[in-house]
């Protein structure tokens, strides 16, 4: 006849080995389903971005520490946007890679200044570069903030040309000219915006591009999703807790036949 306390030390004594070989199980998670669309924001660093006056409350402020301001209160409310940044100048280059990390994107925005791509105005490569890291993005709607104050008269690829690949890629382009009318291509800004069944807005001050924000900050979200991640599970609680059960038991058994 099977001993059933030798049974039950021999269970324990399982259950420990196998509790200090610390099981773990990978549990791979779904891509969570965000709200929101993959935008991103093409910004003129040309260096009439470096005039004053653009913030009647601060008339020393630069335009483009305005701009650079109120960008990051803005998209530090885009809680399920994927957001990314192209920046142009004489050339363009991406600056921040499609992320709804916002607190990252609000941070990597101190890195630019007025000519860090040089003082011409290539809106063309702009809008060409700001594509390029929306082709990252998954969600079902994409949309570019072009924000400029100036006039197309550098770069290697023409705005005519990044508009149709814009419109073959279903991409809206909001365009936002900044400061006096006849500082930047209003007919320009306002083509573009038309062939992508977008629209142009003009900001003379702070106060006008923050308007211009909120009403950006209503188009409709669709869903995207973040990459799938691996979940860690440590499994050595279970084998312990019950080997430990049972020495209980088996402990208050014997106390209890001694008595």
């Amino acid at each position: 006849m099977i001993n059933k306390e030798k049974l039950l030390y021999s269970l324990i004594l399982t259950l420990l080995i196998f509790s200090l070989a610390s099981p773990i199980i990978y549990d791979q998670k779904t891509s969570s389903k965000r709200k929101g669309r993959d935008l991103v924001f093409a910004l003129d660093t040309s260096g009439s971005m470096a005039e004053s006056g653009f913030n009647p409350e601060n008339v020393q402020n630069r335009k483009f520490d305005a701009l650079k301001e109120l960008l990051r209160s803005f998209i530090t409310k885009r809680y399920n946007d994927n957001v990314g940044v192209s920046i142009f100048g004489t050339y363009a280059y991406p600056a921040i890679p499609l992320s709804y990390d916002m607190g990252s994107v609000a941070f990597l925005l101190d890195f630019f200044d007025v000519g860090i791509a040089g003082d011409s105005t290539a809106i063309g490569e702009g809008l060409a570069m700001a594509l390029k890291i929306l082709k990252k993005g998954e969600a079902k709607e994409k949309v570019i903030i072009l924000i400029t104050d100036g006039y197309q008269n550098s770069g290697a690829v023409s705005v005519k040309e990044a508009v149709q690949k814009a419109k073959k890629q279903h991409v809206k382009i909001y365009t936002i000219g900044i400061g006096d009318r006849s500082a930047f291509d209003a007919n320009l800004l306002q083509l573009i915006a038309k062939n992508t069944d977008a629209k142009m807005f003009e900001a003379k001050n702070v106060k006008m591009l923050q308007d211009i924000y909120k009403e950006i900050d209503k188009l409709e979200p669709s869903a995207i999703r973040s990459k799938h991640y691996l979940n860690k599970q440590n499994l050595y609680m279970y084998p312990l807790s019950l080997a430990s059960l049972l020495l209980l038991y088996l402990v208050l058994k014997r106390k209890k036949e001694l008595l």
